[in-house]
């Protein structure tokens, strides 16, 4: 086998094991909420109250902090010579989970006011 057809096939594997993952929560969260609703359980345990204040500052600061992990990451590869891999995913997980971490940081401030 090529190079070009493996990964072919490690993407394709990859995006099947998500959308398997995420069809089985999704089927198995629906039949837990279809006996429960047969049982008589109160359907108000379905909605949930933790909403956001603001989901587009939410999910602005999230591609901001996307970003700049992105061009740190090209800084560290470029200049301290990191690997390209590390560099760049360690810089996006470091950035976006902060600006998420800021991001509910200002929404408990806002919501205590």
């Amino acid at each position: 086998m090529s190079g070009t057809s493996m990964s072919v096939i490690i993407a394709l594997g990859a995006f099947a094991g998500i959308f398997g993952i995420v069809y089985v929560f999704l089927m198995t969260r629906y039949k837990e909420r279809i006996a429960m609703i047969e049982r008589g359980v109160d359907a108000s345990i379905f909605i949930t109250n933790n909403k956001s204040i603001s989901p587009t500052l939410k999910f602005g600061m999230l591609f901001v902090g996307i970003a700049l992990g992105i061009i740190i990451g090209d800084i560290m590869h470029d200049h301290y010579g990191f690997s390209k891999g590390t560099s760049f995913l360690s810089m996006v997980f470091l950035f976006g989970g902060l600006s998420l971490i800021i991001n509910f940081l200002i929404e408990r401030k806002l919501s205590d006011k």
